[in-house]
């Protein structure tokens, strides 16, 4: 703790929610500040451990609290939860927060940087405009279809085959729906371009920046699963180890035991979803590709098949991937040096 005072936060667009706590426990403050009227608070408060959500500003407001001398602690809302009680309003958010801090039973998540979050926001558009081409193609295969006019399902065939359909006049399209065809289109082609450059930021990115570099060095790795575990890990400090990296990722197994007797489900799914499933197509690329290979990986990974079937062994080399992502990310370190000492842990 920064001193004998833990702050709490709930924070919000433009209302926040404030308790102070002593070390104690005990309420020293309960007040509700505007955003400006929060940062004069803050700014003139004498250094503190200041607890928030990790949800939506939560890591500008970090950078900020940084800045100004205190110690940000940022929560996971999920383990905050469990502190909370009486009905769920503000100041009881705020407190169990300032608890969850004061209880330093929690591991908080660290801030990110800027850097951390333009690769992150780079990523959500990259997926969004993915999302819609996928989206306005599955649209416009539905509506051709209640003309008797079928397409492939893929973008590219739709590309190919709407032209065709434009030019031939014999196959039933009415003017309307003609124009109708060709505005989706042209809005199809503006997403691809736009598309076709987040792709090539992408490759520059790998060509350029020295973990991107070493990272697309791991089978199953490309330049955007590099990209995107650089974004999410940052410099892999706030892990102690790679197992802590895929367990926070969610490619551990799920555990409920009582009563001494243990039992294991599917991966608990925790953490980044768009990051784990590009992890998961990776390593299923690996497996599938494993037997024309004499690597240690591609090795392992057919043992591991051949023992416990092919969707878990897709899913075990995904987690050695993740931990040989955060040996590279936090030890700045190369794949052949630490595929033998990952595997060897296997």
């Amino acid at each position: 703790m920064t001193n004998n005072t833990v702050i709490g936060i709930d924070l919000a667009k433009a209302s926040f929610a404030v308790i102070e706590l002593g070390r104690g426990g005990d309420v020293k403050r309960r007040k509700t500040f505007r955003r400006d009227g929060l940062k004069r608070f803050l700014a003139k408060h004498e250094p503190a451990t200041v607890a928030l959500e990790a949800c939506g500003s939560a890591h500008y407001w970090g950078r900020w609290l940084e800045e100004h001398g205190h110690k940000p602690a940022l929560l996971p809302p999920q383990h905050v939860k469990g502190y909370l009680r009486g009905q769920k309003n503000d100041y009881n958010d705020a407190q169990a927060i300032a608890e969850a801090c004061l209880h330093g039973a929690i591991n908080p998540v660290k801030v990110k940087s800027i850097e951390q979050q333009d690769d992150q926001a780079f990523h959500a558009i990259r997926r969004s405009l993915k999302v819609e081409s996928t989206r306005l193609v599955n649209q416009m295969r539905g509506l051709l279809a209640e003309y008797g006019l079928t397409v492939p399902k893929s973008v590219s065939a739709f590309r190919r085959r709407v032209p065709e359909l434009l030019e031939d006049a014999e196959n039933g399209l009415s003017t309307r729906f003609r124009m109708l065809l060709n505005r989706q289109w042209r809005r199809l082609q503006a997403s691809l371009e736009e598309q076709a450059w987040y792709d090539e930021q992408v490759q520059q990115q790998a060509k350029e920046d020295g973990t991107c570099r070493r990272l697309t060095g791991v089978p199953g790795v490309g330049p955007v699963v590099a990209s995107a575990i650089k974004s999410w890990m940052g410099d892999g400090q706030q892990f102690r180890r790679g197992r802590d990296a895929s367990a926070a990722l969610g490619l551990v197994p799920k555990q409920y035991s009582t009563g001494g007797k243990q039992s294991l489900y599917g991966i608990t799914k925790r953490g980044d979803a768009y990051l784990r499933s590009l992890v998961v197509h990776g390593a299923r690329a690996v497996v599938r590709t494993a037997k024309n290979k004499q690597d240690a990986l591609s090795q392992w990974a057919l043992a591991v098949e051949a023992r416990r079937g092919h969707n878990r062994a897709v899913v075990a080399v995904a987690n050695k991937i993740i931990r040989m992502a955060w040996v590279i990310v936090a030890r700045q370190e190369h794949y052949r040096s630490v595929e033998k000492r990952i595997l060897a842990g296997a």
